[in-house]
């Protein structure tokens, strides 16, 4: 079919999720293998500008440690350097040598200058992706990274850059594959995303009101918003569904984190219980906790279950912290499918 962008917005919405989100080149290479079946020419997917201008990690990873030289940021510049362990914003068309890190999460400095993009590509296609910086510990390696590498101390590429775009889905993700030179919206008015075929998947940026093909996605997460109780939230999954969701990666808190933004209760059930007899903390799919994301003061004492065992839910505003409560409260929840 051949829609407008929010015509296809609007489609997705009613028949799947919502349109496409890629969040990584795992998710570009399954776009990639849909696109064959297409023939040539540009596809929708769900980003779109927007007014808010925010600072993301190249990996997709959320900010949230920052540690920029006081008086930084200071313009309008668009990519951020690391310096004597503080962070500059820089425009993306200066040159810098830069670190990037591989799957085993170690960090490799790159004695080659070139501009953020370039560097970027550089990364994703022999290591993984530009550096993240999660923490004042990863900070500091980087900082003696630098040093053990560098003889003055110059500009050195991060993977932290800022723009416009949003997902449909309001993912946080932010994980870009523009084509060199987009996006340039000419004539002020290019604010949708398409992946191009002729350019082996990379993205550019067109009018929204153009006809074109897209792309949907089925979110595998469901939240029900019903109020049921955590074995009646339990019950309704494994009939209509398959279960209620486990939690066991930072991954998954994402995207349940993503889901649960839509909820109509403050908290919504997850498939967390209490074995009690031994203060342990056990999902449905059988996997002991190890990931974790307590709030303060939940999940770590023994849990008083005289009176009614008690299940795990989370919270369904910003930080999407998990809360131990009596089983017999009623809330939103969420379903695998």
């Amino acid at each position: 079919m051949k829609k407008t962008w929010t015509e296809a917005q609007s489609y997705c919405r009613e028949q799947y999720s919502d349109l496409a989100t890629a969040e990584n080149m795992d998710d570009m290479n399954k776009l990639k293998d849909l696109m064959k079946s297409a023939g040539y020419g540009n596809i929708w997917i769900g980003l779109q500008r927007t007014n808010q201008n925010e600072w993301h990690w190249s990996s997709g990873d959320r900010v949230i440690f920052q540690n920029w030289e006081p008086g930084q940021p200071d313009s309008t510049a668009e990519c951020a350097t690391m310096k004597e362990g503080k962070w500059n914003d820089v425009e993306c068309s200066d040159t810098n040598t830069f670190i990037c890190y591989n799957r085993s999460s170690q960090l490799v400095f790159v004695n080659q200058k070139k501009n953020w993009r370039e560097a970027q590509s550089h990364c994703r296609e022999n290591h993984v992706d530009l550096v993240t910086v999660r923490n004042s510990i990863e900070n500091q390696e980087l900082e003696r990274i630098i040093n053990d590498n560098q003889k003055y101390k110059d500009d050195v590429w991060m993977g932290l850059f800022r723009d416009s775009w949003q997902w449909s889905d309001q993912s946080k993700s932010s994980f870009r594959y523009w084509i060199t030179g987009e996006p340039n919206n000419i004539g002020g008015n290019e604010n949708c995303v398409v992946i191009n075929t002729m350019h082996q998947g990379s993205w550019a940026d067109i009018r929204c009101d153009q006809q074109i093909s897209f792309i949907c996605q089925e979110d595998k997460l469901i939240l029900i918003q019903q109020n049921l109780t955590w074995l009646e939230s339990m019950g309704y999954c494994r009939q209509h569904h398959v279960d209620l969701v486990s939690v066991d990666s930072v991954e998954m808190q994402r995207r349940v984190g993503n889901v649960v933004k839509r909820a109509s209760t403050e908290k919504v059930w997850l498939g967390l219980h209490n074995f009690c007899s031994m203060n342990m903390w056990i999902w449905l799919n059988g996997e002991v906790v190890c990931y974790q994301n307590w709030a303060p003061g939940n999940g770590i004492a023994p849990e008083d279950c005289r009176l009614e065992w008690r299940k795990g839910a989370m919270e369904s505003g910003e930080d999407h912290h998990w809360i131990s409560l009596p089983e017999s409260r009623k809330l939103n929840f969420i379903c695998t499918n």
